[in-house]
């Protein structure tokens, strides 16, 4: 009886069931090659009752890195915690850090600004953030601001010139009532790649290793050219052209044809946004497949359906679509704007709803509700939404809604349209 209980608490603590779990040896995890995909696997290795600690104690250094769920899957298995040799920056790595890092303090210098209704002195702090941000999004946003700050028509001018998709460079076509950036949405006539399983984290981390390699990116994409491979292809070809171009796949229609045309682009939006559409794809939390579940919601969401299934069923791209589908069933419920359904997604239900029933976020108000989405304390979920926002506006307007930012910014203000959490 002792061991029985001892058995449940490792399975409560390192947060994978049994029931109806595979089973992994040491060998097949051991052949991995090392990456976050393989870490996943060590962490379902930990996680059995038959793993012993001392094939716990070789494995755990076969890790690329340690996260919270390894570290608590290896201390319930051997009694003990561990470390890893540290993963030293390069030189170039810690200057474009630092870099980024000052340019994020002007950029809220500058908001702070902003709110004390000192525009012309918060513009010092805006160009300052352009001038050390390196990647093209955080310079769109700094553009955007400076134009908010100056109503320089020269800052709109410059964002229309952007290759980058965002809501900055759509808000900039719509002061215009221009045409958003060109996008591409490719058909592909191969069904599928020989020899590549899409639904194995595995084959998903070798390709990334060539990558990383030095070979040509456009040849390695042409490998992987087929309906199947859509998001690894498109994610190929973008880094090939260091994003110059903005890829908005559309695969895996026939799991879409009962949903209407507004579900299937907050799917999309949500999927490129979470994993590019790769099917196989595992974060270093361990977030699973196409449309990035944790292994919680995925015991939570099968408990909901009357299923038993294993973490690994959610690399099924259909099943993924049908999972994100249910939960945002649920979500919907409550928030009905977009945006904050991205929050949600992201950072959760409880999360977004104190955030948006602040008094001080998201009502009427000089340059809201911009500044509602910037000071969001929540870094991670204040990107996240604002790129799946512009992703669902491309995505409708593909789908035959013609739909501009401008209109969906305006309503979020208001909460009859957005949401039932607020008076």
């Amino acid at each position: 009886m002792k061991s029985f209980f001892l058995s449940l608490l490792l399975v409560l603590f390192s947060g994978t069931s049994t029931l109806h779990a595979k089973k992994f040896t040491y060998e097949q995890i051991h052949r991995m090659p090392k990456s976050i995909e393989k870490d996943y696997y060590i962490w379902r290795f930990l996680s059995q009752t038959t793993t012993t600690a001392t094939e716990a104690k070789k494995i755990i250094y076969e890790a690329s890195r340690l996260n919270a769920k390894l570290r608590k899957a290896y201390k319930y298995r051997t009694g003990s915690t561990v470390e890893l040799p540290k993963i030293r920056a390069t030189k170039e790595a810690n200057k474009n850090w630092k870099r980024r890092s000052d340019a994020h303090k002007s950029f809220k210098h500058g908001l702070a600004l902003m709110q004390q209704k000192k525009p012309k002195q918060a513009a010092d702090y805006f160009e300052d953030a352009r001038k050390n941000y390196l990647q093209r999004y955080d310079i769109d946003k700094s553009l955007f601001w400076l134009y908010l700050s100056t109503k320089e028509d020269a800052y709109l001018k410059l964002l229309r010139e952007s290759c980058n998709i965002n809501i900055y460079t759509l808000m900039a076509a719509d002061t215009i009532n221009g045409r958003y950036p060109k996008t591409i949405t490719e058909s592909l006539r191969k069904s599928s790649t020989w020899g590549f399983d899409i639904e194995d984290p595995i084959d998903w981390a070798k390709v990334k290793q060539k990558m990383n390699s030095g070979v040509d990116l456009d040849e390695l994409a042409d490998e992987h050219k087929s309906q199947e491979t859509i998001g690894i292809y498109t994610y190929l070809k973008a880094k090939a052209c260091n994003y110059t171009e903005s890829y908005f796949p559309m695969p895996y229609r026939k799991a879409m044809k009962h949903m209407t045309p507004e579900r299937q682009a907050l799917i999309y939006a949500i999927a490129r946004q979470e994993s590019r559409f790769v099917p196989a794809s595992v974060s270093r939390s361990f977030a699973l497949g196409m449309m990035q579940f944790m292994p919680f919601l995925i015991e939570h969401v099968s408990k909901e359906k009357g299923e038993q299934i294993d973490y690994d069923d959610i690399f099924d791209p259909y099943k993924a679509i049908e999972y994100a589908d249910f939960h945002l069933d649920y979500l919907t419920k409550y928030l009905f704007h977009p945006l904050f359904i991205a929050y949600a997604y992201n950072g959760g239900i409880g999360f977004t709803r104190r955030h948006i029933t602040n008094k001080h976020n998201f009502r009427r108000g000089p340059y809201e509700p911009y500044m509602s989405m910037e000071k969001m304390e929540n870094e991670e979920a204040k990107e996240y939404g604002k790129k799946v926002l512009a992703n669902y506006v491309i995505y409708l307007n593909k789908l035959g809604v013609t739909t501009r930012i401008f209109p969906l910014l305006q309503v979020l203000a208001s909460p009859s349209e957005t949401d039932t959490f607020r008076k």
